[in-house]
């Protein structure tokens, strides 16, 4: 009985781990072949080339930070802003995603197509946050820079070196997202009069 090929799936996975790990130039056929104990034979067997694997990288990632996101918030329950907090804890505090995330992010500022999917991909993450925030504010204007300022958070907080005096970095995150997301008018008051 012949031996069983290295499934497809292992191949981008395996390259996605090394594109977490080392960036773009770490995703090649030999040291992906060693990290997966086969021969690179198996490799050509599914992909033309080392293009073609970083396609279907590229493709898999969307697919499980968008739209397997996506699908997942749809099923819980909880109102909109608790799904939002959901997608967001799903793609960038995930041990998986965020690495990947970061990589790409770093990929794309190299690489014009990989630029064009993420601009795909965030565009598609800032919808979700402004058809949040539109139940909560009426203001487009409004919508629009607590929806900036919600996934600069998200993305920036990882590449963010400074401490807080006598806060932990988690407990100023939380205050950042109760102000983003607070329940104000879009004149910023209360939008329940206080009881006395």
């Amino acid at each position: 009985m012949g031996r069983l090929r290295t499934p497809r799936g292992m191949w981008i996975e395996e390259g996605l781990r090394a594109l977490a790990t080392g960036g773009v130039d770490a995703v090649r056929v030999e040291p992906l072949a060693k990290a997966l104990g086969v021969t690179r034979g198996g490799f050509y067997g599914y992909f033309a080339n080392r293009d073609a694997l970083l396609t279907e990288m590229l493709d898999a990632w969307e697919r499980e930070s968008v739209d397997d996101v996506l699908d997942r918030i749809e099923h819980e329950s909880g109102d909109v802003l608790d799904k939002v907090r959901l997608a967001g804890q799903l793609t960038f505090s995930s041990d998986r995603l965020l690495p990947i995330d970061l990589a790409i992010r770093d990929w794309a500022r190299r690489d014009q197509a990989v630029a064009d999917r993420l601009r795909r991909v965030d565009n598609r993450r800032m919808q979700l946050l402004r058809d949040a925030l539109s139940t909560l504010f009426t203001d487009p204007d409004e919508v629009e820079a607590r929806s900036l300022l919600a996934f600069c958070m998200a993305i920036g907080s990882h590449f963010l070196a400074a401490d807080h005096p006598d806060r932990t970095h988690a407990q100023v995150r939380a205050r950042a997202s109760e102000l983003i997301f607070n329940r104000t008018s879009d004149k910023g008051a209360p939008t329940d009069p206080p009881t006395s």
